[in-house]
């Protein structure tokens, strides 16, 4: 998308790491571990959760204890969407994994559709799952939620300059070596805007960004982790990338 990855020569995908950050999605977890294993069984799978009081986590442990692919980070407190999957990141990378995968855990990104971001990923640096290109769709959303993050993404893309149709899509596919050529330290984003963060960062390192279509589905079971906090964040801080990426052009500056 990006540059002309298609001519480019990429190595081996390696085992990917499906990460699937919790909080308080006891009621979700086991069905999305199974479809995950059984859509993609030589993947594994890193449930991060945030010391869910609902018990997720001790139903993760379980999974784990009868599943050698399922692995649980137990974090110390609800820290955010960009936190829990830095710490998934990280331990993906110390534990020699190739692939980083993001995933919701409540059931609209849909694992059967993994298989579709693995093969494009074999040409490329990052692979985004895109609701709003030809292809693509979301079922049982309204339309004030669709409007949203339609408008969201719209805005991102182009106050940034960004060739990314759904810039805001959580359900992604990493090769550890775009992760590790991120900068990952220097990322202090949540929600939206963490998945904006990291879609900027990987085009102005000039990698191969691709998008696939999918159907988000909005969750049946459980509470949405959306809200006004992460859209005001949003919004403030890609303004402020935007200005900022456009002063300094103007002035002739190297972007950092």
């Amino acid at each position: 998308m990006n540059d002309d990855g298609a001519q480019r020569q990429y190595g081996p995908l390696g085992t990917a790491l499906v990460i699937i950050p919790t909080y308080n999605e006891a009621e979700n977890i086991k069905p999305i571990v199974a479809r995950v294993r059984s859509a993609v069984p030589e993947a594994h799978i890193l449930v991060a959760d945030d010391n869910s009081p609902d018990g997720t986590g001790k139903l993760a442990d379980e999974l784990a204890a009868d599943d050698e692919y399922v692995q649980v980070l137990h974090r110390q407190g609800k820290e955010g969407l960009g936190a829990a999957y830095m710490a998934g990141f990280r331990w993906g990378i110390e534990h020699g994994f190739g692939v980083l995968v993001e995933m919701d855990a409540d059931g609209s990104h849909q694992p059967e559709e993994l298989p579709r971001l693995l093969t494009a990923l074999k040409g490329a640096d990052l692979v985004l799952g895109s609701r709003w290109m030809p292809g693509g769709r979301v079922v049982n959303w309204p339309k004030s939620r669709e409007l949203i993050s339609r408008g969201g993404s719209t805005y991102s893309r182009l106050l940034l300059d960004l060739p990314i149709r759904d810039v805001t899509g959580g359900f992604r596919a990493f090769r550890k070596e775009t992760l590790e050529g991120l900068g990952l330290e220097a990322v202090a984003s949540q929600g939206y805007c963490f998945q904006v963060d990291l879609a900027w960062r990987s085009v102005k390192a000039g990698y191969h960004v691709v998008e696939v279509p999918i159907t988000f589905v909005e969750r049946e079971l459980g509470d949405s982790k959306m809200s006004r906090d992460i859209l005001a964040e949003a919004l403030w801080r890609v303004t402020a990338w935007g200005v900022g990426s456009r002063a300094n052009r103007l002035l002739g500056r190297k972007q950092s």
